[in-house]
């Protein structure tokens, strides 16, 4: 042992013992902080989101309308989307839609595109989704809401946000509306594709949907949640090999060890007390843009 830890005469084999199961702590901790991790099945785990919702001025000068958040029972991962339990199937058909008596198409989506934003831990799998869209119609003005969904790898539709009743005005470009969202818990790690239904806000009537067979932008989304999002830190370990060590760790080891996994707790407890401040205020440190027009 180097003189600077001369000072410390703790028996070498509770050193050893206390530094392995400091480590058992460690690694047991780590694998908690990264449950999307393969082996680990967590989506059984209730979904919750916060989505703040802009219908003027797009991402260039966005005005905030309203912030949510949502609460939802677990991800649906077993299944075919076609018997997804989604609202349309439900919904009377409206004009526009494919079981309207009309053959009109009335409404159409011109624009839809995601950027997704904050990845924490640097994994490429991002918590935060910003979606854009514009729907347009053939009448001067029309007042629609959306329903937004997630499908991971190719299972069934969960519903993740909906929109405020909002106006369109024929096919303006100014008109667009941006759903900005935090997956805070229950988003698993993995590929998730997007859809988007629009229904008649004065009669909640289905009008369209649009996803992944109509804009690949919306498909193949790498996404996990924020309480998966974290980054975790690895510590390295000095081993002593000195006279009274016989590969035991050092006291100045384990008490950084000690101070390590308080700080990884404390910075936990304080990430899930605080899941309501809204993480979106600040610039986004990675973007990936999927667009199509």
């Amino acid at each position: 042992m180097s003189n600077l830890f001369a000072g410390i005469r703790t028996h070498s084999n509770f050193r050893a013992s206390f530094a392995a199961g400091l480590l058992m702590l460690t690694v047991s901790g780590a694998s908690q902080a990264g449950p999307g991790d393969a082996g680990s099945d967590q989506s059984a785990d209730a979904r919750s989101s916060i989505s703040r919702h802009y219908v003027q001025g797009g991402r260039e000068n966005p005005i905030l309308t309203s912030e949510t958040t949502e609460d939802f029972a677990a991800l649906a991962t077993v299944g075919s989307r076609a018997n997804s339990k989604i609202r349309s199937g439900a919904a009377k058909p409206g004009s526009g839609s494919a079981n309207a008596q009309s053959v009109r198409n009335d409404f159409w989506v011109y624009d839809a595109n995601v950027e997704l934003f904050n990845d924490d831990d640097f994994d490429g799998y991002y918590h935060g989704i910003d979606l854009l869209f514009d729907v347009d119609t053939i009448f001067a003005a029309a007042e629609i809401y959306a329903v937004v969904y997630l499908s991971l790898d190719y299972g069934p539709w969960n519903e993740y946000a909906v929109t405020g009743d909002f106006w369109i005005y024929g096919a303006s470009g100014d008109d667009v509306y941006v759903l900005v969202t935090e997956l805070m818990s229950g988003y698993p790690t993995g590929n998730y594709d997007l859809l988007i239904e629009i229904f008649d806000a004065w009669d909640d009537s289905f009008l369209l949907s649009f996803g992944p067979d109509e804009a690949s932008a919306l498909s193949f989304l790498p996404l996990e949640d924020y309480d998966r999002d974290e980054p975790i830190a690895i510590v390295p370990v000095a081993v002593s090999h000195g006279h009274g060590g016989g590969g035991a760790a050092d006291g100045w080891t384990i008490g950084c060890l000690l101070l390590m996994l308080l700080v990884s707790a404390g910075r936990k407890t304080w990430r899930r007390r605080n899941d309501a401040l809204v993480r979106i205020d600040a610039p986004a440190p990675c973007r990936q843009v999927n667009k199509t027009k």
